[in-house]
C-alpha cells in the first residue's frame, strides 16, 4: 500500500516523540496513540498504520538470535551480548539457541544482518566455489 509523504512525515514524527535515547518507549507511545485515537484527526488511520510498520520494523532490528551447534558457556554467551550491544546499541533482545545442523561454530542474525562463522556456513560457502 502506497501512502502519501505527508503521512509518512507525520508516522515518522511521532515515531520520534515515542523513542527515549534512541529507544522506544512503550508506555509514552501508548499514551500518545491514546490520545491521537481520541483526537481522531484527519488520516489519522495512515498514520497509524504506517507508525505500526515503524514499530515492527524497529522491533526487527533491535532482534538478535545467536545460534551455536552447543550450548555457549556462561562467559561466552556473556563476550557475545557485550559485543553485539557494543555494535548496535543498548536495547537488543537477545534470544540464545541451539541448532546442532550448524555442526560448530555460531551464527548470529540481528535485524537483517547475519554473521555466519559456523561449520556448515563454510561448507556451504566452499560447495558454491566449486560449482
Amino acid at each position: 500500500m502506497k501512502i502519501s509523504r505527508r503521512t509518512s512525515q507525520q508516522a515518522k514524527q511521532l515515531f520520534r516523540l515515542c523513542t527515549k535515547d534512541g529507544l522506544l518507549d512503550e508506555g509514552l507511545a501508548q499514551r500518545l496513540l491514546q490520545r491521537v485515537l481520541e483526537a481522531e484527526p484527519r488520516g489519522c488511520l495512515a498514520v497509524l498504520t504506517a507508525f505500526e510498520r515503524l514499530v515492527k520494523l524497529d522491533a526487527a532490528q533491535r532482534a538478535a538470535k545467536v545460534e551455536s551447534a552447543t550450548p555457549l558457556p556462561a562467559e561466552a554467551s556473556n563476550q557475545v551480548r557485550a559485543r553485539l550491544e557494543q555494535a548496535y546499541g543498548k536495547g537488543l533482545n537477545l534470544s540464545f539457541a541451539e541448532n546442532p545442523a550448524l555442526i560448530g561454530g555460531i551464527r548470529i542474525t540481528v535485524g537483517s544482518d547475519v554473521y555466519d562463522g559456523s561449520v556448515q556456513g563454510r561448507l556451504n560457502r566452499l560447495e558454491e566455489r566449486f560449482s
